[in-house]
């Protein structure tokens, strides 16, 4: 890896909204249930609960790194290694955060599709975005983000 940031597949962002978006097409086109945004009210609340935990999740994720100095988008490079708080529960709490989001814009959108979607959306993290990551940080930060990788679980 000859750069100095991550090389991902594609941003985390980009992708959780383009497997929402392709869920929401798909649930005009063909639906699964009540059809888009046509649940009962309880489903709705449940899903904009859980989108909002999994914002609250990712923000606080996001804030570590504003307060740690480094940089968060992935094409650009990681000055330091983010290991408390919420990191030192997993090695990536955005991603948790932002899989709780799409899950629960899912459900309050009533669109099975999208939720679907989301193995293939994770599986796709997991190989072009997470294990490249790993990988950089790795050639980044040696033995120092070994010893934080064997003590902190990547997902919980």
């Amino acid at each position: 890896m000859s750069e100095r940031y991550a090389d991902v597949l594609v941003k985390p962002p980009y992708l959780y909204l383009g497997g929402l978006i392709a869920g929401c097409v798909m649930e005009f086109l063909v639906p699964l249930g009540p059809g888009l945004a046509g649940g009962a009210a309880r489903p709705v609340w449940i899903g904009l609960g859980l989108a909002a935990i999994g914002f609250a999740i990712a923000w606080k994720a996001i804030r570590l790194f504003a307060d740690a100095g480094t940089s968060i988008p992935v094409d650009e490079p990681t000055d330091a290694l983010v290991t408390r708080g919420l990191y030192s529960l997993s090695r990536n709490p955005i991603y948790i955060g932002l899989t709780v989001f799409y899950a629960g814009l899912s459900i309050a959108l009533t669109t099975g599709w999208a939720l679907l979607f989301l193995p293939l959306v994770l599986a796709v993290m997991q190989k072009g975005v997470i294990e490249r990551e790993e990988a950089y940080l790795a050639q980044e930060f040696g033995a120092q983000y070994q010893e934080y990788k064997d003590k902190v679980p990547r997902w919980l």
